[in-house]
């Protein structure tokens, strides 16, 4: 039986894509066994999927002072030493690590093992973690052609990122039931990301009387950021946070209002929804920012700088964006970066072969 690792943690960002692939690798015969830190979000998240987990000793790579970065370096090297042994017990053909700073012991100390390793990079501009894994890495995957240039030229592949197969399976018809709407108005989807943006809930709130003419609302506004005076309001829907409920949402949706995180945006190209992308400014390295400019670039979405952001403006776009619609549908139709999963699991499967032939 084939064994692979996967890595990866901090976020879920850095998880939900290996979770993505997990059906896939089952489906093929792999032996699928997870590294990540000892407590983070991706021990949890792992949890619901039945797959054997190492925790490891971890520290976060920090671009500013912080005097944890004097203590940080030492729990690294542990770090490093608990995935060595942990990989020569497993003896895994093959790792995808999807970044974070728990990766980076665990792939290089594959390298020492001459274990082959897969690496992706969810960004446009390569993050610190990854920086330090794409030396010994034997692929790089990526989500932007602009990043290509910016990898190795006999690493770097184009993939996109892999989406949950269940986003691909709602109902839009149970999306409806779930919020009370009708057939009668076209549905905006609201995500401000996992916690919620205040500024892109305000807009939409102050926009709503304008909006509700033409449009019924979908929003997902994070935890805590309920509007209860609203609750009431005729074609308008709040949610804290969805789970399950997602993919329906998704298929109801005409068109979507979003933050600009790698992993929700290529959720986007994937199911072909044309997507307004208030991408986050502050509190981020500018990645949103740089995601969002290619997939504007690329014909795939519209952006609205959250600096720029007005209910008018808000209106204007949404209304501009669902009446071109299927301009944005039929760029992202011919995109191949919509089928993610299969390019990285042929990727594995190549990268498996190549590594017992090292052997």
């Amino acid at each position: 039986m084939k064994k692979i690792v996967l890595t990866g943690g901090g976020t879920a960002g850095h998880v939900t894509p290996n979770l993505a692939i997990l059906p896939r690798l089952r489906e093929l015969g792999y032996e699928v066994s997870y590294i990540g830190s000892y407590e983070g979000i991706e021990k949890r998240l792992i949890a619901d999927v039945d797959v054997p987990y190492y925790g490891i000793s971890t520290g976060k790579l920090r671009r500013y002072f912080d005097p944890k970065n004097f203590t940080d370096p030492f729990r690294v090297m542990k770090g490093f030493t608990e995935a060595r042994k942990i990989l020569k017990q497993i003896r895994p053909d093959v790792i995808f690590s999807k970044g974070g700073f728990v990766s980076v012991p665990v792939v290089r100390a594959a390298a020492t093992l001459k274990i082959p390793c897969i690496i992706h990079e969810s960004d446009m501009t390569p993050g610190l973690a990854n920086k330090l894994c794409i030396p010994v890495a034997h692929k790089v995957c990526c989500n932007f052609p602009e990043t290509l240039k910016l990898l190795p030229e006999d690493k770097a592949v184009l993939t996109g990122s892999p989406i949950r197969s269940e986003l691909r399976q709602g109902s839009r018809a149970a999306g409806l039931k779930l919020c009370g709407f009708d057939m009668t108005r076209p549905v905006i989807l609201v995500i401000g990301g996992s916690q919620g943006a205040a500024n892109i809930n305000t807009a939409v709130r102050e926009a709503l009387d304008i909006l509700l003419q033409d449009f019924q609302i979908a929003h997902i506004c994070g935890p805590g950021k309920i509007d209860n005076v609203l609750l009431v309001k005729p074609g308008y829907k709040q949610f804290e946070y969805v789970k399950a409920e997602l993919k329906d949402l998704f298929a109801m949706a005409d068109v979507v209002v979003s933050r600009a995180g790698a992993n929700a945006i290529c959720e986007l190209l994937a199911l072909q929804k044309p997507g307004l992308l208030l991408p986050l400014v502050n509190g981020s390295r500018g990645d949103q920012i740089l995601n969002a400019q290619s997939f504007e670039s690329q014909g795939f979405s519209m952006v609205l700088s959250e600096n720029d952001i007005t209910p008018q403006l808000l209106t204007e776009k949404i209304h501009e964006l669902y009446f071109s619609r299927q301009t944005f549908i039929d760029n992202m139709a011919g995109s191949s970066q919509g089928n993610a999963i299969d390019s990285i699991v042929s990727l594995i499967e190549e990268t498996a072969g190549f590594g017992k032939e090292e052997e």
